[in-house]
């Protein structure tokens, strides 16, 4: 697929500045994002990361989120993760149509976690909708094994937080999910990432 010219850089650094951040041996700040690390509850050297990237999510433009996520641009899988998070826990929920579309595209590996977190931090019916339009589409897939547990999570703790029930049909006896997981050996289990997803919403 042939794309358009990258969008520049509006602050000089950003991606040094968001997504690096730390240098070696604490690791980049994605890998800190990466599977939802900083809201396992084994993670307690993780606090000075959260607490760093509560402030970048209130200091960074939405210019530079912009470029983060290269919207119809070449993705680059961490800048658009990192984006999500700083996305998510300020709850810039004017991002919201950018990242359900990101998701509904699924066009490169791990993002697609953090797109999840900032709907269901979002969390209201429009990010629901969202969810389950990523499920419709990629739960029948049998042979992809993309973010299908996230966005299930997500969707469960929406429903929690609203008192609704969009997940309850995905999960039915020999339902979507049940199917989906029953194509691979170790399948994920569901609720572990809802949980996941109560503690990153709670960051």
């Amino acid at each position: 697929m042939d794309y358009p010219p990258p969008l520049p850089d509006p602050a000089d650094g950003t991606i040094r500045r968001y997504v690096i951040v730390a240098a070696e041996p604490e690791g980049p700040r994605y890998l800190h994002l990466l599977h939802g690390g900083i809201g396992r509850p084994d993670e307690q050297q993780n606090v000075p990361v959260v607490q760093a990237l509560r402030q970048d999510s209130r200091r960074i433009s939405d210019e530079e989120l912009v470029f983060l996520l290269q919207p119809g641009r070449m993705p680059n899988w961490r800048s658009r993760l990192v984006a999500a998070y700083l996305i998510g826990i300020d709850r810039r929920t004017r991002f919201r149509e950018t990242v359900g579309h990101l998701l509904l595209s699924s066009e490169v590996c791990f993002s697609g976690q953090a797109y999840c977190f900032a709907l269901a931090a979002f969390g209201d019916h429009h990010d629901a909708e969202m969810l389950t339009a990523y499920l419709d589409r990629y739960l029948p897939r049998l042979d992809l094994r993309y973010d299908q547990h996230w966005a299930l999570g997500a969707l469960q703790y929406i429903d929690l937080r609203l008192g609704t029930s969009h997940a309850d049909r995905y999960l039915a006896p020999d339902g979507m999910w049940e199917r989906w997981a029953g194509a691979v050996s170790h399948p994920p289990a569901v609720d572990n990432c809802r949980d996941l997803i109560v503690n990153l919403c709670a960051l």
